[in-house]
């Protein structure tokens, strides 16, 4: 059979086998593009290709789409759910201060511990010794200073930072000597520094912290909080102050703990550290100092430790974690009430979703994080050898402000096998995942280094080191829809790690 010129031979195939037709060019011409266009759009990974979760996209399996309309379902529930800010209230107010060893800080493991039973989780209590520092009298007045009025002083708002020693109870008189940093201490050298008061004028970086590089300020300077005592002890010093380590300036003191030196360590405000700074660069300042603080015998606490048993592998271990403890000068909101209650909706919602995790959901509160770290030891020594099965902890201790997602410390391939729960939580911002070299939480850190896979909750912490530590840590600091917001953050990550078809590799 012939065709006129004008026609182009295509063929067909059909189900009758190869079908040739006759067709004019231009028809043709579209015909063959129409076809190839139809052959892209069939081919698999094509540019462009539609996909829904559960399908391979790639070389990398994504999650289940049942697992990610339970994630869904999950955070949705989070952010409209204020059974956290109930917990925070209670840990708060009704409770309120909780230092190590304290009958409030025993009140709040039992309290914790009930809440989580009642949700149906098997609860035991880890046992440790605990540090039990009392804060006693403190003040401070500046009885010499340059420029002087006969029959004045000016006082100094100050606070003893856990681990100090006491002065006697009639306090004592000792010149000031300024430095700002352990470098210019050491120049000074040991003559000009025994039998002196120090104070160590380290300023909190402002600027940093209002870029979103708050803990990097808090990192340079908290090292004089800690470590300060210690210095002026070996050179002879009578006592050691610091420059509070905060960001707002409100004549507030931030205490903490400091390496025990055998000498009264405290922290002043940063506009008194100024004053003292100004006045000491004119000529000598002396300082009558009363701190009387008191060290009692350790006391037995313990860690809440509440499992909601994995459906498939319940060797296998999911931890989410705050810690109970907070310095005893506010109620200790954001350090830690809000990890500690975002951590305990994580069963709450699971619970109430009727949502069943393939691996065991371990929700931990912690003792003695802010004085020494006794609960993380503790559960180190009970529980490494099941470190190899614990597939990630994930700790919340930086507040309560909007989360951004998760610091890190995981294996780049860890950090992939993330990504679709980063897109179930992109919808109210927390989706970001930031690679760090250290553990992302003190109380996880043990876990870090024997390998788990470890997350911390990437808080806007702008503003935190303003309240932190301070009487001023109060619930009135926790905004309930970013404590919502945290809540999914933890939940949604703490469901996908436990459900996850297979575990984080490491």
């Amino acid at each position: 059979m012939s065709y006129p010129r004008q026609g182009l031979q295509i063929g067909v195939t059909g189900a009758r086998g190869f079908l040739p037709r006759a067709i004019p060019c231009r028809t043709a011409l579209w015909t063959v593009l129409l076809l190839l266009l139809l052959l892209t759009i069939a081919r698999p990974g094509a540019r462009g290709q539609s996909h829904r979760a559960g399908t391979p996209t790639s070389d990398k399996e994504v999650l289940p789409a049942t697992l990610v309309e339970e994630l869904t379902a999950l955070r949705d529930a989070a952010l409209a759910d204020d059974y956290a800010y109930r917990q925070a209230a209670h840990l708060c107010e009704n409770i309120g201060p909780r230092p190590s060893g304290s009958a409030q800080a025993q009140r709040a493991v039992e309290y914790v511990a009930d809440e989580l039973r009642k949700l149906g989780l098997q609860v035991s209590l880890e046992q440790t010794k605990v540090a039990h520092w009392v804060r006693g009298a403190e003040s401070a007045q500046l009885v010499e200073f340059p420029g002087q009025l006969s029959g004045t002083t000016q006082k100094i708002v100050v606070t003893a930072l856990g681990g100090s020693t006491a002065t006697p109870a009639e306090g004592i008189t000792g010149e000031v000597v300024v430095a700002n940093t352990l470098d210019e201490l050491n120049a000074l050298g040991r003559d000009q520094i025994a039998g002196k008061i120090v104070l160590f004028n380290f300023p909190f970086d402002h600027r940093k912290a209002a870029n979103g590089f708050a803990l990097d300020a808090y990192s340079e300077a908290v090292v004089y909080r800690s470590a300060g005592a210690k210095a002026v002890a070996a050179m002879g010093g009578l006592a050691s102050l610091v420059r509070s380590v905060g960001g707002a300036d409100y004549r507030l003191p931030h205490t903490g703990w400091s390496a025990p030196a055998g000498i009264p360590a405290g922290a002043v405000t940063a506009e008194d550290a100024d004053l003292i700074s100004h006045l000491a660069a004119q000529g000598k300042v002396r300082m009558y100092l009363t701190l009387t603080p008191s060290s009692l015998p350790d006391v037995t606490s313990y860690n809440v430790v509440a499992d909601l048993k994995g459906s498939e592998h319940p060797e296998q271990v999911v931890v989410v974690s705050g810690h109970l403890d907070s310095w005893d000068l506010g109620t200790g909101a954001i350090d830690d009430a809000a990890g500690v209650a975002v951590a305990m909706e994580t069963a709450q919602l699971l619970t109430r979703l009727r949502l069943h995790p393939k691996r065991t959901m371990r929700v931990i509160a912690w003792v003695d994080e802010e004085n020494g770290g006794r609960g993380r030891d503790a559960y180190t020594a009970d529980h490494a050898a099941e470190f190899f099965n614990h597939v990630a902890a994930i700790e919340s201790d930086l507040g309560a402000g909007h989360p951004l997602g998760f610091s890190v410390k995981m294996s780049l391939g860890a950090q992939e096998a993330l990504q679709p729960v980063q897109e179930v939580l992109a919808s109210f911002g927390a989706n970001l995942i930031k690679p760090v070299s250290m553990a992302p939480g003190s109380d996880i850190s043990s876990m870090s280094k024997a390998g788990v896979p470890t997350l911390g909750i990437m808080q806007d912490v702008r503003t935190y080191f303003d309240y932190h530590h301070t009487a001023a840590d109060t619930l009135d600091k926790i905004a309930p829809q970013e404590l919502r917001e945290n809540a999914a953050a933890m939940a949604v990550m703490g469901y996908a790690l436990a459900s996850m078809p297979e575990p984080l590799p490491r």
